[in-house]
């Protein structure tokens, strides 16, 4: 037992040595639905890339989504995303884009796919250049309630998914993978949070990239419709 102890303590030292460090990523969303079929969606995010206590990235984004039916809902949306290095700006984007989300359940399990087209405009204001970029995006997100058969007002949840990211005109394609893994928690009709960790992959030309997230966020959900049954909208890491 002494060994083994041992053994596990050497690899989860080793395990984290390796790693670049643990960063932050903190959200707060709003969805409003203000008619059955329609609904609002914002979300700002504060992320610390380099420095876990330091915010080196924002984001505010929204848009409107539709209820075509119970389980698809196409989405377009546009957000305003900014970098900073050294405590500087170095990158401006403005992005629209559409998606489609279709998803389906197996018993208590939810299957949410999440098909995405982005596009891109870039300013680095340090060397005063712009750019473009396309990007394709595909998600596959699983939710499961774990002390309901739905989830409601009290609900713990679990929650994880794999997306993949392609992008155009620049190499290599395949230009990320993100993988999250965590818990959340249906405060009451409005409010529920969520926390859990976001492993990130960049492949880049001039070397690969890893990113290490301890994802919080606050989910608000209102509906406007006077719906008897309430539905509760989880985006996740995005």
């Amino acid at each position: 037992m002494k060994r083994f102890l041992g053994l596990s303590l050497l690899l989860s030292l080793s395990f984290f040595k390796a790693q670049e460090h643990i960063s932050s990523f903190n959200a707060v969303t709003l969805t409003y639905k203000f008619h059955p079929k329609f609904f609002l969606y914002a979300e700002g995010q504060l992320r610390g890339n380099e420095d876990y206590t330091y915010p080196d990235y924002y984001e505010i984004k929204g848009g409107l989504g539709y209820n075509l039916t119970k389980n698809h809902k196409p989405f377009i949306g546009l957000g305003r995303y900014v970098n900073y290095k050294d405590h500087s700006l170095s990158r401006e984007e403005f992005r629209v884009w559409l998606q489609d989300v279709i998803d389906f359940k197996k018993g208590i399990v939810k299957f949410e796919n999440r098909f995405r087209a982005e596009k891109s405009w870039f300013y680095e204001p340090q060397i005063d250049k712009t750019s473009q970029r396309m990007r394709y995006r595909y998600r596959l997100n699983v939710s499961v309630p774990l002390n309901a058969s739905t989830i409601k007002k009290g609900t713990v949840f679990a929650n994880a998914y794999d997306e993949i990211f392609f992008v155009t005109p620049m190499k290599p394609t395949f230009a990320r993978n993100r993988v999250y893994g965590g818990f959340g928690y249906q405060i009451d009709d409005y409010f529920g949070i969520l926390t859990g960790y976001l492993w990130q992959r960049e492949f880049e030309a001039k070397g690969n990239k890893n990113l290490h997230f301890i994802y919080l966020a606050l989910n608000i959900n209102i509906d406007g419709t006077d719906h008897h049954v309430k539905t509760y909208d989880f985006p996740g890491a995005d």
